[in-house]
C-alpha cells in the first residue's frame, strides 16, 4: 500500500494511483498537472510507491506551459476536423502562446482563423480527455505511417531514442513528449492571431508550411489584458512609428540593413553621445578595430567552430577573410601590441563596433533582428582578484542606464555552461562562481538559466521590461578564462613574471540599432527632450511674423536646441496637431502679441499650454529638463 499526499496534508493511500485520479479524488479542480521530485508530470503518470505531489495550476508559469502546448493540440484537432487533409508538423508552446505548423491541401488566409476558433470551443466544451501512451520507434513510425503523416515520421526518423509517446486527444493523435492538461475542457480561454510560413525544420530548402500563432490563459480576464497589451504594441510598433516619424526605412535592395534618415541619426548620435559620457566617467578608453580580418583569426578565436554559419566571408589577394560578427578578437590583436603591466589592470576598453551576423530572412524584423549593428562592446582585462569589483561596477552602470536614464525595469538571469563550450570544466566553474557571488554579495535577485551561456564562457544578462510589460535582452556580462588562453594573452605582475588575465566581456545597450527601436516602442515615438530629433517647433500664427520666428530659431540653434518651423499656410490648430503627431516636445506659438512682448506662447506636449515665457525662461525652463549627457 502506497501513501500519496500533497504538501497542504492531502492524503490517499492506494497500491497505485495516476496524476488524474488524485486531482480528481482531491478536488483540485484548477490543476492542470503535478511535479514529483522537481520533475514536472501530467495527468497519465501512475505511482506505486509513497509519494509527495505538488499540483500545478494555469496561475503558474509551469501551468501556463502545459495550457499552451495542450492548447496548440486543440488548434491541430479543430484543423483535423475541418481539413481532414491537412498534415501535421510541430505545435510547441513559446513565450506569449503557442504555434502549430501545418500543411494544408489549400491555403488558409486571417479570414479562417475564426472558424477555427469556433471549431476549437467546440472541442473545449466536449472536455475530451488527453491521454498518452508509450511506443517503440518502429511502433511509432508504423502507427503515422498508416495515418500518412509523414511529417511526424520524418520528425521521429530524426530522434534517437526507444521509447516514444504520443497523446490521444478523440481522433487526434499527436507525437509528443507532452505533458498536457487532463481534457479539452481545461483550454477555454485561448484566441488565434496570426498566420506566418514557416520552412519545415526551419531550413528553407525544405517545403514552406502555414503556422498559426495563437495564446492562452487560465482565465478571461488574463486573457483580455494580454490582447490589450498586443494592441498597444501594435499601436507602439517601431516600424510603423520609425516610418510616420521618418526615423528610418528598410528596402527590398537590402534586406537586415536599416537605411536611417536624419531625425533617425539624431537619437542614434544622442545615444552614442551619452554612451560615450558614461564610459569616460568610468575610466573606459575607446578603440576601432577593422570590419574585416583573416579567417585564421576566427578559427583560432573558435568562432569559426560555433559561429560560421552566421558570419560572412570575403578573399582579399586570394586570401580567405570573414567580416567580423564580434569585436573580441579584433581587441585582443589590439591588447597584444603592447606589453602591458599589472599596474595597467583593471584596462577597461570600450568599442562601438559595426559588426554583421547572417540572420535568416524569416528572423528578420525590423531594428530588432538585423544583419549588420553597431554593438556598444567593452572588454575589461582585469586580475582573478579584481573580477567581482569589475562585475559590480558593470551592474551600476547598467543599473544607472536602464532604470534611471531610460525608466526600465529589468531583471537578471545567470546563465551557465552550454553543451557546446570549449575549455577546460575548472574554469568553467570558477567563472561561474564569480558571477554569482557578484550577485549575491549585491543582494541581487536572479534566475537560473543552466546552459545558455556563450560557447567561451557563463554570463549574466539584463532583460528589461518596457512600459506594457514586454521584455527585452539587451546588457550581457561573459565571464571569460578561455580566449585569454587561446590568444597567450599576459600581463607584468609585481613578480616580474608573466600571467594570464581574465577577459570580462560586456554590452548595455548592445545593439544600438535594436536598443532604438525598443525605445521607439518603450516611448511611442514620443521620446525625452533630450533625445528627441526635434525639441521645438515654431508655429507662427502668420507669415507676418516670419522675421521674428526666424531670429528665435537662430537664437535656439546657438544654445544647441534642435528645432523646426512650421511656416505653412494653415490655421494654428492644424499646426498644433501636426505636431503632437510628430512628438515634438515643445511647441512656441508666434502671434501679435509674443512679438511685441517679445515672449513666446509655450506649450508642453503632454500638459498643453504652460504660459508665456521670455527666451531667458524659456532657456532656463529646458536647462531643467532631464540630460544624463550635460548633468
Amino acid at each position: 500500500m502506497a501513501r500519496f499526499t500533497t504538501p497542504e496534508g492531502k492524503s490517499y493511500e492506494a497500491d497505485s494511483a495516476s496524476v488524474r485520479q488524485l486531482l480528481e479524488k482531491w478536488r483540485l479542480k484548477k490543476a492542470v498537472g503535478a511535479k514529483v521530485d522537481g520533475t514536472i508530470v501530467d495527468c497519465d503518470k501512475v505511482f506505486t510507491e509513497d509519494t509527495e505531489f505538488v499540483p500545478i495550476d494555469a496561475s503558474t508559469e509551469e501551468g501556463l506551459d502545459f495550457l499552451r502546448h495542450s492548447t496548440a493540440h486543440l488548434l491541430a484537432h479543430a484543423i483535423l476536423r475541418l481539413y481532414p487533409e491537412a498534415k501535421f508538423g510541430i505545435g510547441p508552446s513559446i513565450k506569449d502562446g503557442f504555434y502549430y505548423d501545418i500543411r494544408f491541401p489549400n491555403p488558409i488566409s486571417d479570414e479562417d482563423l475564426p472558424k477555427i476558433e469556433a471549431e476549437m470551443r467546440k472541442i473545449a466544451q466536449e472536455k475530451i480527455p488527453l491521454t498518452r501512451e508509450e511506443l517503440s520507434k518502429d511502433e511509432a513510425i508504423a502507427f503515422f505511417t498508416k495515418n500518412e503523416e509523414d511529417l511526424k515520421v520524418d520528425m521521429i526518423e530524426k530522434i534517437d531514442g526507444e521509447v516514444f509517446s504520443i497523446y490521444k486527444e478523440g481522433n487526434f493523435v499527436d507525437f509528443c513528449r507532452g505533458p498536457h492538461v487532463p481534457n479539452t475542457g481545461f483550454c477555454k480561454f485561448f484566441k488565434l492571431l496570426s498566420l506566418a510560413g514557416a520552412y519545415w525544420h526551419g531550413d528553407e530548402k525544405n517545403e514552406m508550411l502555414t503556422r498559426i500563432y495563437g495564446t492562452a490563459f487560465g482565465s478571461e480576464d488574463e486573457l483580455k489584458d494580454y490582447l490589450h497589451r498586443l494592441k498597444e504594441a501594435k499601436a507602439r510598433d517601431h516600424r510603423k512609428i520609425g516610418k510616420e516619424l521618418d526615423f528610418f526605412s528598410i528596402h527590398k535592395e537590402s534586406p537586415g540593413f536599416p537605411f536611417f534618415h536624419p531625425k533617425g541619426m539624431v537619437i542614434m548620435n544622442k545615444l552614442i553621445e551619452f554612451w560615450r559620457v558614461e564610459h569616460t566617467k568610468r575610466d573606459y578608453v575607446e578603440i576601432k578595430t577593422p570590419m574585416i580580418l583573416d579567417r585564421s583569426l576566427w578559427i583560432k578565436s573558435g568562432h569559426w567552430d560555433h559561429y560560421k554559419d552566421n558570419m560572412y566571408f570575403t578573399t582579399i589577394d586570394e586570401a580567405p577573410f570573414a567580416i567580423k560578427p564580434m569585436n573580441c578578437p579584433g581587441g585582443i590583436l589590439l591588447y597584444n601590441n603592447d606589453i602591458h603591466s599589472y599596474r595597467e589592470l583593471p584596462m577597461r576598453v570600450a568599442e562601438l563596433g559595426f559588426v554583421h551576423r547572417h540572420e535568416r530572412s524569416g528572423a528578420l524584423h525590423g531594428l530588432m533582428r538585423v544583419r549588420a549593428f553597431t554593438q556598444d562592446d567593452a572588454h575589461i582585462y582585469c586580475m582573478p582578484e579584481q573580477i567581482k569589483d569589475e562585475i559590480k561596477a558593470i551592474m551600476d552602470l547598467s543599473s544607472y542606464i536602464y532604470k534611471d536614464v531610460f525608466g526600465f525595469k529589468y531583471h537578471i538571469e545567470l546563465s551557465t555552461r552550454p553543451t557546446d563550450s570549449m575549455g577546460d570544466c575548472e574554469l568553467w566553474n570558477l567563472a561561474e562562481q564569480k558571477l554569482q557571488e557578484a550577485l549575491e554579495e549585491t543582494n541581487t535577485p536572479f534566475k537560473l538559466n543552466p546552459g545558455d551561456g556563450a560557447f567561451y564562457g557563463p554570463k549574466i544578462d539584463f532583460h528589461l521590461e518596457d512600459c506594457i510589460g514586454r521584455t527585452w535582452q539587451c546588457g550581457t556580462i561573459q565571464l571569460d578564462f578561455q580566449l585569454p588562453e587561446k590568444f597567450e594573452i599576459t600581463y607584468i605582475g609585481a613578480d616580474g613574471a608573466e600571467h594570464r588575465p581574465v577577459m570580462l566581456h560586456r554590452t548595455v545597450l548592445g545593439s544600438l540599432e535594436r536598443f532604438m527601436g525598443i525605445l521607439i516602442e518603450h516611448y511611442a515615438g514620443a521620446f525625452p527632450f533630450w533625445i528627441a530629433p526635434v525639441q521645438v517647433k515654431l508655429l507662427q500664427v502668420s507669415a507676418v511674423f516670419g522675421d521674428y520666428t526666424t531670429e528665435l530659431k537662430k537664437k535656439l540653434q546657438k544654445k544647441g536646441v534642435r528645432v523646426e518651423v512650421d511656416d505653412r499656410d494653415e490655421k494654428l490648430g492644424k499646426k498644433i496637431r501636426d505636431a503632437q503627431l510628430q512628438k515634438v516636445p515643445y511647441m512656441l506659438v508666434i502671434g501679435q502679441k509674443e512679438v511685441d512682448e517679445m515672449t513666446v506662447a509655450v506649450r508642453d506636449r503632454a500638459k498643453g499650454d504652460i504660459g508665456s515665457m521670455t527666451f531667458d525662461q524659456l532657456m532656463e525652463h529646458f536647462d531643467n529638463e532631464f540630460n544624463p549627457i550635460k548633468n
